[in-house]
């Protein structure tokens, strides 16, 4: 391993968490305004469900083919370079006409904004071994705040100049942030004798040989299914009676959100001192729980704020454990094992938003928690079957 700089300064942590946050931001502009698209591109709930479908396949795709670069090429340059390729994606969004070219802009941006992924385990790279939960649990507080401001922002920014605006502003913040990455990190280079192709098939080469990485795999595809299926439908369900909320009230929710995920900030620091057991378990079943006080969101905005900070807290939770747990091994491998076990992670994402859209059209925000509840049930019977044996 080759680098200019040894450790992580506060500045640089900074710097790499809101760069991870922006990031993977530019996914989820799209769900707080969907109602709206909808009704500008006269789209159905499912149609309108497929864009925010697309931006996780699209990131699924550069997790599973550009991640694993980030152990073959110098990284500064390769994050510099795809952080501008995401930005020209929403540049693709904000001018799109109809709905074909907007899939295309945000699978574009959703391909490239894996970036985030390389900014992880780069940072567990520089920092020092006995820190390096806090750091990746500070960074991926970044990345689920990303996620979930990318709503308030986006419906703020709609009620001022439309559900254009926010792609805009976005990719200028993005083109920005390509500058002070490249001022900002440090040189950064593995030593790997692989060849591209070698890289990808070492991906599932790990993912068969390793039982620890296919487990915390499972519950990464199953607990991000959960965030989805929340997030995907919240916007129909504020948009409709008794609420008949705006693009902007809809996305103050996210702040509900981001409280939750940095709640879950300390996670990392408890999977360091040989908790990563009990903060798993604890997070599955509060998982479970999270999905009563959501059903009764429907009749209540209390009872859905309350489920919304428990179900982010828990989703952040298990997530900063489960790559704190992953990145303590082969430190080589370190971008393979964010490709095998994140492309897991937005699968089930992606699936979690093709359910979650159904799921509303056909039964309403009731069959919604519904599935919600069912894939954490899920979850729970994977990890108590003895797969945490594994870890």
């Amino acid at each position: 391993m080759k680098n200019t700089h040894q450790g992580l300064s506060p500045a640089l942590i900074v710097l790499m968490s809101i760069a991870t946050g922006l990031a993977v931001a530019s996914n989820y502009y799209a769900q707080p305004l969907l109602s709206t698209i909808a009704n500008a591109f006269s789209l159905s709930i499912n149609q309108a469900g497929f864009i925010v479908t697309a931006a996780q396949l699209g990131y699924a795709a550069g997790l599973l083919l550009l991640v694993p670069l980030g152990d073959m090429f110098e990284r500064r340059g390769l994050i510099v370079f795809m952080t501008l390729l995401a930005a020209g994606g929403m540049v693709i969004t904000a001018l799109s006409q109809t709905l074909w070219v907007m899939i295309l802009g945000t699978a574009l941006t959703g391909l490239f904004s894996v970036v985030a992924q390389i900014l992880v385990p780069l940072a567990a790279t520089l920092a020092e071994p006995e820190k390096r939960g806090k750091v990746v649990g500070t960074i991926m507080s970044g990345l689920l705040l990303g996620i979930l401001l990318a709503r308030t922002v986006a419906g703020l920014l709609a009620n001022l100049g439309g559900w254009r605006t926010i792609y805009w502003v976005a990719s200028v913040l993005m083109i920005c942030m390509a500058l002070a990455l490249w001022r900002g990190l440090p040189k950064v280079k593995s030593e790997t004798n692989l060849n591209y192709p070698q890289l990808l098939s070492s991906v599932f080469s790990l993912f068969i040989k390793n039982p620890l990485l296919r487990t915390r795999a499972i519950l990464g595809c199953l607990t991000f299914a959960n965030f989805s299926i929340l997030w995907t439908s919240m916007a129909f369900l504020l948009a409709s009676p008794p609420f008949n909320f705006s693009d902007g009230m809809i996305g103050m929710f996210g702040l509900a959100g981001a409280a939750g995920a940095l709640g879950a900030r300390p996670a990392g620091g408890f999977a360091d001192k040989g908790k990563a057991h009990l903060i798993t378990t604890i997070g599955l079943v509060l998982l479970l729980l999270s999905w009563i006080a959501t059903a009764m969101g429907q009749y209540s905005v209390i009872a859905l704020i309350v489920g919304i900070l428990v179900l982010d807290l828990t989703v952040q939770g298990v997530h900063i454990t489960n790559q704190t747990v992953i990145y303590h091994m082969m430190p080589e491998a370190r971008n393979r094992l964010t490709a095998g076990y994140m492309t897991s992670y937005f699968i089930g994402g992606a699936a979690g938003s093709v359910i979650s859209a159904s799921a509303y059209q056909h039964a309403g925000w009731s069959g919604v928690c519904a599935a919600g509840a069912i894939i954490a049930l899920l979850n729970l019977v994977v990890w108590w079957r003895g797969y945490h044996r594994q870890q």
